[in-house]
């Protein structure tokens, strides 16, 4: 299939939504048009609405939360169970099922028309085009968490597909990908520690055409922060939980509906389940080094109540870190993704640079330089591969995804170092997109909870 056509003005996901588009955006929307306007020259305003456009999109805001949707339970669904187990065959065999190589084959061409043209103004703009995450959505990424018994698109648990997925999209662009992965992470952690009640009032609105969205909170913006070991409390109060601390890297907060909070609950961490309209939820923007398409934001909780009723899984935090885990896996896939994006630009790149008369990857330098990438690349994939198939069997995966993230986090680093180098004066500037990648394989060491797999 195509998605060009979901860029087309006037077509079913183009940019004529926009009149869905939240306060803040709207804002921005119209600063923007007043910028690029002839007649603020004219008036000799040029200056100040420059100034505003930089002030509106970097300084940020803090607002409350946004309205969201009214979750309502919903009957006559079979809820309260937990994805199957993937079968092992005891063979040592990472080969993608058939199924997963379609699911593969179509979010490659999504990553590729759709995410790579539009990252370079994600970045600049700090913000997931509309028309790139109902392009997301119409492949269903939101329900990929979630089994077929409870409306999703998986027979069984699918942390392998959520892994090979998250490489694919990232080699379109990081900062997408996790916008467009986020509203997923929260629906496959209602699949995995939902109870039927919170499964049958969230579910169906992430297994629709229209999936909300939600995030993961669990980072928070402290020196030396241990996400085991969150600052922010849940404190009970009859019938309900009382949140305060300051959550950060959540993706698009200003937008969502639903967030999935961590926080220390009788001194072992816990999850709730928040929605954005509740009582002293706000939400400012956080802009990063990387990452920025994704649009994250520090989520303020200040005496937010919830009721007993929100709390995921259970109160001794096995769950809890079952969610870092899993949500650690998903940033060493999409490492995995940005760096495959590098090697294969500079590869073209050596190939087709000439000087002294000859393509600069006649040189050994140079090449050496290259394989390195290929090799420390290959590593990667093949250990993040393999945790996400322990993880899919229900198997502990903890070895695995340690030494994943490791390698992810240190030679992430260095392929992207490497490929501002062999760009040379080229990977500085903005006109190609590595150094972009450089700083988005900045987050793999940092980042904890904005996806899951």
């Amino acid at each position: 299939m195509s998605f060009l056509n979901t860029l087309r003005p006037g077509g079913r996901h183009g940019l004529s939504s926009r009149e869905a588009r939240d306060p803040i955006g709207l804002a921005v929307a119209a600063v923007n048009r007043l910028a690029q306007s002839d007649f603020i020259d004219r008036v000799g305003l040029r200056k100040q609405a420059e100034q505003m456009v930089f002030s509106t999109t970097r300084s940020g805001f803090r607002v409350a939360t946004a309205a969201g949707r009214t979750f309502a339970r919903a009957g006559g669904r079979k809820a309260g169970e937990r994805p199957a187990s993937a079968t092992s065959t005891g063979l040592f065999d990472l080969t993608p099922t058939e199924d997963e190589q379609m699911l593969v084959d179509v979010v490659s061409e999504l990553a590729s028309e759709v995410l790579r043209p539009e990252a370079a103004g994600a970045n600049e703009e700090c913000a997931a085009p509309e028309a790139v995450l109902a392009a997301c959505q119409e492949v269903g990424l939101s329900g990929l968490g979630v089994p077929e018994a409870l409306g999703g698109i998986m027979e069984e648990r699918s942390a392998v597909a959520g892994a090979l997925v998250a490489e694919a999209l990232a080699r379109g662009d990081m900062g997408l990908a996790v916008a467009a992965l986020a509203p997923g992470s929260v629906a496959t952690a209602i699949a995995l520690w939902g109870t039927d009640a919170q499964q049958q009032t969230y579910l169906p609105s992430f297994t629709g055409s229209e999936a909300p969205a939600a995030a993961l909170a669990l980072a928070e913006p402290s020196v030396l922060f241990d996400v085991l070991q969150p600052a922010t409390t849940a404190l009970r109060d009859g019938q309900e939980f009382v949140l305060d601390g300051v959550k950060s890297a959540v993706v698009r907060g200003a937008e969502d509906e639903l967030f999935v909070v961590g926080a220390l609950l009788d001194g072992k961490p816990a999850l709730f389940l928040v929605e954005s309209g509740a009582e002293g939820l706000e939400v400012e923007a956080d802009p990063s080094m990387g990452v920025r398409a994704a649009a994250l934001t520090r989520l303020h909780l200040n005496g937010v109540r919830v009721p007993a009723e929100a709390l995921l899984g259970d109160p001794e935090g096995v769950a809890y870190a079952e969610c870092v885990r899993l949500s650690r896996l998903a940033w060493c896939a999409l490492a995995v993704g940005t760096a495959q994006a590098v090697l294969d630009y500079v590869t073209t790149y050596v190939n087709e640079r000439v000087a002294f008369g000859e393509p600069i990857s006649h040189r050994q330098s140079v090449a050496f330089m290259v394989a390195d990438i290929a090799i420390e690349l290959q590593a990667m994939r093949l250990v993040t591969w393999k945790a996400a198939s322990r993880a899919a069997r229900g198997k502990d995966f903890g070895r695995e995804l340690a030494l994943a993230r490791q390698l992810c986090t240190e030679k992430g680093m260095k392929i992207g170092n490497d490929g501002v180098q062999l760009l040379g004066g080229h990977g500085f500037v903005k006109e190609h997109p590595v150094e972009r990648w450089y700083r988005d394989l900045r987050a793999i060491g940092v980042m904890e909870g904005a996806v899951l797999v």
